[in-house]
C-alpha cells in the first residue's frame, strides 16, 4: 500500500540505545511496533503480526542474538533482519549470514543512516552482500566452511526460483567444488555446469559465486548444519 509505514521491531539489552533508535526512526516513515530485551524466547505478537524488520543489537548477547535471527527467518521468513553490532569483524559477519541476516551493520552507524537502510531493504535490497564483494578473504571463509550442507532441510524447491539441477549445482558450490568437480560429480559436461551456473547467477542477481551462495543462503534455497 503506497504511504503505508514500515513496521519494525527493535531488540537490544540497552534500553537507552533502543530508545534512540525508536526515536530515529520514527520522524522516518517507519513504525517501531514493538520492543524487547534479546532472550531464547520469540515475542508472541511478532508470530501474529510480523514485522517487516526485526532490527537486532546483539552486544552483550551475541550467541543469542543470533540464535533469535534464525529463529525469526524460521518463523516469519517474510521479515528481514538486520543485526547491529559494536564488534564488526568476519566472524560475526559470517555468522550473521548463516542465520539470514540481511543487513550487518556497526552501532556508530547515525539514526539517519539506519532509517535509509531499513528503507532500503524494505524495498527488497541485501545490504550484506556489499560486505562480501569487499572482503575477499571473508569469501574464501564461507567457501571453507560451508562443508556439510543439509540435503534436505532448507531448501524450498516449490517456491525457489532456481531449478532442482540448479538447486543441486549451488549446493556444490557452496561446498567450494569447481565446476570440473560438479560436472564429474553429476556425470555432465563442464560446459554444461558453465551454463548452469551462469543461469543461476542470473536468477539470483549475483556477479559472483560467492554471492550467488550467500544470497540462497538468505533466501533459504540451502543451509548450513552445525
Amino acid at each position: 500500500m503506497i504511504g503505508a509505514k514500515i513496521k519494525v521491531w527493535v531488540f537490544s539489552q540497552q534500553p537507552i540505545y533502543q530508545q534512540g533508535i525508536k526515536q530515529s526512526l520514527e520522524g522516518m516513515n517507519i513504525e517501531v511496533a514493538g520492543e524487547a530485551r534479546i532472550t531464547d524466547k520469540l515475542p508472541k505478537t511478532i508470530e501474529i503480526m510480523p514485522p517487516d524488520i526485526a532490527i537486532l543489537d546483539i552486544d552483550g548477547a551475541a550467541e543469542a542474538g543470533f540464535n533469535l535471527a534464525a529463529r525469526i527467518k524460521q518463523v516469519t521468513p517474510t521479515s528481514s533482519v538486520i543485526v547491529l553490532s559494536s564488534n564488526t569483524g568476519d566472524d560475526q559477519l559470517f555468522l550473521a549470514i548463516k542465520a539470514r541476516a540481511i543487513a550487518y551493520l556497526g552501532k556508530d552507524i547515525t539514526g539517519a543512516e539506519l532509517g535509509r537502510i531499513v528503507k532500503a531493504v524494505a524495498k527488497g535490497e541485501r545490504p550484506i552482500t556489499e560486505h562480501v564483494n569487499n572482503r575477499p578473504e571473508l569469501a574464501s571463509q564461507i567457501l571453507g566452511q560451508f562443508e556439510k550442507l543439509s540435503e534436505h532441510q532448507g531448501v524450498k524447491e516449490l517456491i525457489s526460483p532456481l531449478t532442482s539441477r540448479e538447486l543441486e549445482i549451488i549446493n556444490y558450490m557452496a561446498q567450494g567444488f569447481a565446476n570440473k568437480q560438479i560436472a564429474q560429480r553429476l556425470k555432465i559436461s563442464e560446459q554444461t555446469i558453465k551454463n548452469h551456473v551462469t543461469s543461476i547467477l542470473g536468477k539470483l542477481d549475483a556477479n559472483a559465486r560467492t554471492e550467488a551462495v550467500v544470497k540462497a543462503i538468505q533466501q533459504g534455497l540451502i543451509s548450513i548444519t552445525k
